[in-house]
């Protein structure tokens, strides 16, 4: 959690980001952000319930907590990464069922929450997702998906408006 905190408060990456964030437009209420997880998993996950989980949407993610309330640093860390990138995705609560967080460990066979997926595919945690935020992967496999980032969209209007 420290490495991570140091990474995230770096001068050259927490002026980047300051910059960056200005100029992100805000976002609407109407938007979908993540499922609602109204209904609880069933007690006993199988290999198909998991492969429906992670085809629910373009992003999944696993967490503890939710995106409002995230309940350790790594998951609150990926959640500041979908929001920094304008992500829609679908998050589900593995602290509610632990059906559910032993299913999707099992599943991608790693051993740590959260665990990200794009287009049904395992990406990794939050160790992964934030090394692809901090080199560009994340923009270009977001792409893949039809997903344009709000920090690309954000970084091509500043370099419009210097032109």
């Amino acid at each position: 959690m420290n490495r991570i905190c140091q990474i995230l408060l770096r001068p050259s990456y927490a002026s980047n980001l300051a910059t960056t964030v200005r100029t992100v437009p805000a976002l609407t209420a109407t938007r979908r952000w993540y499922s609602a997880d109204a209904a609880a998993p069933p007690a006993a996950l199988d290999k198909d319930t998991l492969e429906k989980l992670v085809r629910t949407n373009k992003v999944v993610v696993f967490m503890k907590g939710n995106p409002q309330a995230p309940r350790c640093g790594f998951s609150n860390a990926v959640v500041q990464i979908m929001r920094m990138h304008g992500v829609p995705y679908d998050a589900h609560d593995v602290l509610e069922n632990e059906a559910l967080r032993q299913g999707v460990k099992d599943y991608t066979d790693w051993p740590t929450i959260p665990q990200v997926f794009i287009n049904g595919e395992f990406v990794g945690g939050c160790d992964i997702l934030m090394q692809m935020h901090q080199n560009g992967d994340l923009i270009e496999e977001l792409k893949k998906v039809g997903i344009v980032s709000e920090l690309l969209k954000a970084a091509e209007a500043n370099d419009a408006a210097k032109k």
